[in-house]
């Protein structure tokens, strides 16, 4: 996991504080639950480009296939 720090407001501390003092589920489990729904349910739409398929008719090593997923990805930052 990355350790990420999130101000909150005091009304919203103190609401999570209840929750996880009822349910004995951790702050912490609250929070990234409470972000998993968000992005769960986000209307923005997701990702259409899978990653890319090889089909050369030919074996590709492993270095080869480092090589084209790292410029498949550098290519997708570059659009962003």
């Amino acid at each position: 996991m990355i350790k990420t720090t999130v101000y909150l407001p005091e009304e919203l501390e103190l609401r999570l504080d209840a929750e996880s003092a009822a349910t004995g589920v951790s702050k912490a489990e609250l929070i990234r639950r409470g972000i998993a729904q968000l992005l769960d349910n986000s209307s923005r739409p997701k990702s259409t480009h899978p990653l890319p398929a090889f089909r050369s008719g030919r074996l590709v090593t492993a270095e080869e296939m480092d090589d084209a997923i790292y410029e498949h990805i550098k290519e997708r930052s570059a659009r962003r």
